[in-house]
């Protein structure tokens, strides 16, 4: 990593962190090229079942683009990597998790939703403010499909702030806990799912996308064809032999 991006690894748990608070950890080119490296360094990386992305300090989590960058360079529109998209432009079958500390307001509500969970302090705001800079958030189609419309449509027109109570009232983020608690309680999470079969969790986080793409019927033959292989994984019965035994199951991710 660069020195705006840091890699650290807490046990399983792979924590990569925007470090650029002093500008509201915004994604200059530094910051969005370290978190590709970060991204393929964490696919790479055997000992990391999941990652946490968070943002230095206690004000953001990232407030988006940096604007004072776009100014300079007179960007219209960005290209398909401007940014890393997971499932877009880069792709993990680990789950990956957004601890927000602050403020995720453009670029940075994209980085915290493309995640698979999001723990949110409970100062943590998300908006889609690039109506109130004349910019664009094509990122943000699949909104409609999360939430209802009509409050999709006030959070892309108006580029107002909800608070993380709202988020999660509607089904945005999963957790919300006090801002001292933030770090803890998304590693335990992280390590909750490390700790569990990693064919599993990766047929899971598979499936849970599966409704969102294609019509049930498909879903469900889909899934049958993801879930084969772990049926038929070493895994599959070392799971039953472990709660014979009374011990903790030994994974082989085989």
């Amino acid at each position: 990593m660069n020195d705006t991006v840091t890699y650290q690894l807490r046990g399983e748990v792979a924590w990569l962190t925007i470090n650029r608070p002093q500008a509201r950890n915004a994604l200059n080119k530094a910051v969005r090229e370290g978190l590709f490296e970060g991204f393929h360094h964490f696919n790479d990386d055997k000992s990391a079942r999941v990652l946490v992305l968070t943002g230095a300090g206690d004000k953001a989590f990232c407030a988006g683009g940096d604007l004072v960058e776009m100014a300079q360079t007179a960007l219209e529109i960005p290209p398909v990597d401007f940014v890393p998209q997971l499932g877009r432009n880069i792709h993990t079958d680990k789950v990956t998790i957004a601890a927000v500390n602050g403020i995720a307001y453009a670029g940075g509500f994209l980085l915290a939703q493309n995640c698979d969970l999001i723990v949110a302090a409970k100062t943590a705001r998300f908006a889609i403010t690039e109506v109130k800079v004349g910019r664009g958030s094509p990122w943000a189609a699949p909104l409609s499909g999360i939430i209802p419309q009509k409050v999709a449509m006030e959070i892309l027109v108006t580029g107002e702030p909800i608070d993380a109570l709202r988020a999660y009232q509607l089904g945005l983020i999963n957790k919300v806990v006090p801002a001292k608690d933030l770090v803890e309680a998304t590693q335990r999470l992280a390590e909750t799912i490390a700790a569990n079969a990693p064919l599993s969790v990766i047929a899971a986080k598979k499936t849970a996308r599966l409704i969102s793409e294609m019509p049930l019927t498909q879903a469900f033959a889909e899934a049958e064809r993801i879930w084969a292989p772990v049926y038929l994984s070493s895994d599959a019965q070392e799971g039953p032999r472990a709660f014979q035994e009374k011990r903790q199951p030994n994974w082989s991710g085989k």
